[in-house]
């Protein structure tokens, strides 16, 4: 996060919030205003200013992947047959229907999408690369790369 949109400028007492609820959206007004420095009402004023403002976008529950039995981790190169805006729009669409995908990525370089995809085994993820991601919409080729561990996996 930076200064630099001078329209809608955050300072430093913003990216403290913003960094305090980015790892606790949980945390109680009250203690959030003690953390940054504020009185409660002014810390609720700037949050409120954030969300409206777009800085925060939502909040949600941070859900155990491996309690869930999905912690099996691939990550896809793929690579379209034809990159007009019409194919990557029906791309786009048809990625938001797979629930596996976790992660959809636009890539500049020699594929053009990174796929997270996220399923309780091997056996699992090969179903859906044969049966979801490799019908996708232009698809011409895929690589996979599996994850052997996450070492660092959070938003900031």
């Amino acid at each position: 996060m930076s200064d630099r949109d001078e329209k809608d400028p955050i300072d430093r007492i913003d990216r403290k919030i913003l960094r305090a609820l980015s790892t606790d959206g949980r945390i109680a007004v009250t203690d959030l205003a003690r953390r940054v420095g504020l009185s409660k009402s002014p810390c609720q004023v700037r949050m409120k200013r954030l969300q409206e403002r777009g800085y925060i976008q939502g909040f949600r529950a941070v859900l155990n992947p491996e309690k869930l039995g999905l912690d099996h981790v691939t990550f896809v190169e793929v690579r379209l047959t034809d990159t007009t805006e019409t194919a990557l729009a029906d791309f786009n669409r048809a990625v938001m229907e797979v629930p596996e995908i976790e992660q959809c990525h636009m890539i500049a370089g020699s594929f053009d999408y990174l796929l997270k995809i996220r399923t309780p085994d091997i056996h699992a993820y090969r179903q859906t690369l044969g049966e979801a991601i490799s019908n996708l919409p232009h698809v011409g080729s895929t690589s996979t790369h599996v994850s052997m561990q996450a070492v660092k996996d959070s938003a900031f």
